[in-house]
């Protein structure tokens, strides 16, 4: 357990940026989950730069890697060209 003032405070922002980060990643995670399913292209180009919005946050702020980030959005890209 921590014994300096310091090391409690940093507990508390660790615990708070990880409910943080799991909410953040999560909904990114459904809005691709969503994204694939669709099956309109209408709609699939209009929630894309959403999406990608999202993955990029991700990504500048180092929850998720720049490649997985990259690798993602270009997929994604594909994918909605392909509709």
């Amino acid at each position: 357990m921590a014994h300096h003032k310091s090391a409690k405070k940093r507990i508390r922002q660790d615990a708070k940026k990880r409910i943080q980060n799991r909410y953040y990643k999560k909904s990114a995670r459904t809005n691709i989950k969503n994204l694939r399913e669709m099956e309109d292209k209408v709609e699939a180009e209009k929630l894309l730069p959403k999406v990608i919005s999202m993955i990029d946050r991700l990504a500048k702020k180092n929850t998720w890697h720049k490649n997985k980030a990259s690798n993602l959005k270009g997929k994604l890209t594909k994918f909605v060209n392909g509709l």
